[in-house]
Protein backbone atom coordinates (compact mmCIF):
# COMPACT_ATOMS: atom_id res chain seq x y z
CA UNK A 1 0.00 0.00 0.00
CA UNK A 2 1.28 3.48 -0.88
CA UNK A 3 2.28 5.55 2.11
CA UNK A 4 0.86 9.04 2.28
CA UNK A 5 2.16 11.68 4.64
CA UNK A 6 0.18 14.75 5.57
CA UNK A 7 2.80 17.35 6.47
CA UNK A 8 1.27 20.00 8.73
CA UNK A 9 3.78 22.76 9.33
CA UNK A 10 4.25 26.35 10.45
CA UNK A 11 7.38 28.37 11.22
CA UNK A 12 8.04 26.56 14.51
CA UNK A 13 6.64 23.03 14.22
CA UNK A 14 6.24 20.33 11.57
CA UNK A 15 3.94 17.37 12.14
CA UNK A 16 4.45 14.37 9.86
CA UNK A 17 1.24 12.37 9.86
CA UNK A 18 0.56 9.14 7.99
CA UNK A 19 -2.71 8.29 6.29
CA UNK A 20 -3.06 4.58 5.54
CA UNK A 21 -6.22 5.08 3.45
CA UNK A 22 -7.61 8.07 1.52
CA UNK A 23 -10.45 8.55 4.05
CA UNK A 24 -8.88 7.11 7.20
CA UNK A 25 -7.48 8.71 10.33
CA UNK A 26 -4.05 10.30 10.65
CA UNK A 27 -1.30 8.84 12.82
CA UNK A 28 1.61 11.03 13.88
CA UNK A 29 4.92 9.65 12.62
CA UNK A 30 7.22 12.41 13.76
CA UNK A 31 7.32 15.99 14.99
CA UNK A 32 10.08 18.44 14.09
CA UNK A 33 10.36 21.31 16.54
CA UNK A 34 11.93 24.66 15.71
CA UNK A 35 11.75 26.82 18.87
CA UNK A 36 13.53 29.70 17.11
CA UNK A 37 10.35 30.15 15.06
CA UNK A 38 8.57 31.25 18.25
CA UNK A 39 11.22 33.79 19.28
CA UNK A 40 10.97 37.53 18.85
CA UNK A 41 13.29 39.19 16.33
CA UNK A 42 15.25 40.85 19.15
CA UNK A 43 16.02 37.42 20.64
CA UNK A 44 17.28 36.07 17.32
CA UNK A 45 19.93 38.67 16.68
CA UNK A 46 22.41 40.45 18.88
CA UNK A 47 23.90 42.75 16.28
CA UNK A 48 22.45 46.07 15.35
CA UNK A 49 22.41 46.86 11.64
CA UNK A 50 25.51 48.62 10.35
CA UNK A 51 25.53 52.29 9.48
CA UNK A 52 26.24 53.85 6.13
CA UNK A 53 26.73 57.30 4.69
CA UNK A 54 24.26 58.70 2.19
CA UNK A 55 25.56 58.86 -1.35
CA UNK A 56 25.19 62.62 -1.26
CA UNK A 57 25.21 64.92 1.71
CA UNK A 58 26.25 64.29 5.27
CA UNK A 59 23.50 61.95 6.42
CA UNK A 60 24.02 58.54 7.96
CA UNK A 61 21.44 55.83 8.30
CA UNK A 62 21.08 52.27 9.53
CA UNK A 63 21.51 49.63 6.86
CA UNK A 64 18.52 47.36 6.46
CA UNK A 65 18.77 43.60 6.16
CA UNK A 66 17.34 42.05 3.02
CA UNK A 67 15.69 39.33 5.12
CA UNK A 68 14.74 39.85 8.75
CA UNK A 69 15.75 37.41 11.47
CA UNK A 70 12.30 35.83 11.80
CA UNK A 71 12.05 35.35 8.03
CA UNK A 72 15.54 33.81 7.99
CA UNK A 73 14.52 31.34 10.71
CA UNK A 74 11.43 30.39 8.70
CA UNK A 75 13.60 29.79 5.60
CA UNK A 76 16.01 27.67 7.66
CA UNK A 77 13.16 25.56 9.05
CA UNK A 78 11.54 25.14 5.61
CA UNK A 79 14.87 23.76 4.35
CA UNK A 80 15.08 21.38 7.32
CA UNK A 81 11.57 20.05 6.65
CA UNK A 82 12.34 19.73 2.93
CA UNK A 83 15.51 17.73 3.70
CA UNK A 84 13.53 15.37 5.92
CA UNK A 85 10.94 14.82 3.18
CA UNK A 86 13.63 14.33 0.54
CA UNK A 87 15.32 11.69 2.70
CA UNK A 88 12.04 9.88 3.34
CA UNK A 89 11.17 9.89 -0.36
CA UNK A 90 14.63 8.61 -1.33
CA UNK A 91 14.32 5.74 1.18
CA UNK A 92 10.83 4.85 -0.09
CA UNK A 93 9.15 5.77 3.21
CA UNK A 94 6.54 7.86 1.38
CA UNK A 95 4.89 7.87 -2.01
CA UNK A 96 2.48 10.80 -1.62
CA UNK A 97 2.59 14.06 0.32
CA UNK A 98 -0.18 16.47 1.27
CA UNK A 99 1.27 19.81 2.41
CA UNK A 100 -0.69 21.90 4.93
CA UNK A 101 0.81 25.24 5.98
CA UNK A 102 -0.02 28.94 6.30
CA UNK A 103 0.35 30.69 2.91
CA UNK A 104 3.71 32.39 3.57
CA UNK A 105 5.34 29.24 4.95
CA UNK A 106 3.84 27.11 2.19
CA UNK A 107 5.70 29.29 -0.32
CA UNK A 108 8.98 28.89 1.55
CA UNK A 109 8.49 25.14 1.72
CA UNK A 110 7.70 24.94 -1.99
CA UNK A 111 10.93 26.82 -2.75
CA UNK A 112 12.94 24.43 -0.56
CA UNK A 113 11.57 21.16 -2.00
CA UNK A 114 13.58 19.28 -4.58
CA UNK A 115 12.08 18.03 -7.84
CA UNK A 116 11.72 14.45 -6.57
CA UNK A 117 9.58 15.54 -3.63
CA UNK A 118 7.56 18.10 -5.63
CA UNK A 119 6.63 15.25 -7.97
CA UNK A 120 4.89 13.32 -5.17
CA UNK A 121 3.05 16.30 -3.63
CA UNK A 122 -0.58 15.51 -4.43
CA UNK A 123 -2.22 18.47 -2.64
CA UNK A 124 -1.37 21.76 -0.94
CA UNK A 125 -3.68 23.45 1.55
CA UNK A 126 -2.98 26.92 2.91
CA UNK A 127 -4.21 26.34 6.46
CA UNK A 128 -2.54 26.82 9.85
CA UNK A 129 -3.32 23.55 11.66
CA UNK A 130 0.03 22.68 13.29
CA UNK A 131 -1.22 23.09 16.87
CA UNK A 132 -4.25 20.78 16.45
CA UNK A 133 -4.52 17.09 17.30
CA UNK A 134 -4.35 14.52 14.46
CA UNK A 135 -8.13 13.97 14.74
CA UNK A 136 -8.81 17.73 14.56
CA UNK A 137 -6.45 18.07 11.59
CA UNK A 138 -8.21 15.20 9.77
CA UNK A 139 -11.55 16.90 10.37
CA UNK A 140 -10.34 20.05 8.56
CA UNK A 141 -8.99 18.21 5.50
CA UNK A 142 -10.95 17.03 2.45
CA UNK A 143 -12.82 13.76 2.95
CA UNK A 144 -10.56 12.01 0.41
CA UNK A 145 -6.90 12.94 0.81
CA UNK A 146 -5.95 11.46 -2.54
CA UNK A 147 -7.31 9.37 -5.36
CA UNK A 148 -6.49 5.69 -5.39
CA UNK A 149 -4.56 6.17 -8.63
CA UNK A 150 -0.77 6.18 -8.63
CA UNK A 151 0.85 9.48 -7.59
CA UNK A 152 1.56 11.91 -10.37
Amino acid sequence: MAKTWVVVVDSSCARLLEASTPTGPLVEVEMLDHPEGRMRAQELTTDLPGRAFDSSGRGRHAMEREVGPRQQEAITFARRVAQRLQGAAARGEIERIVLVAPPAFLGLLRDALGAEVRRIVTAELDLNLAKLTPAEIRGRLPERLYHTLEPR
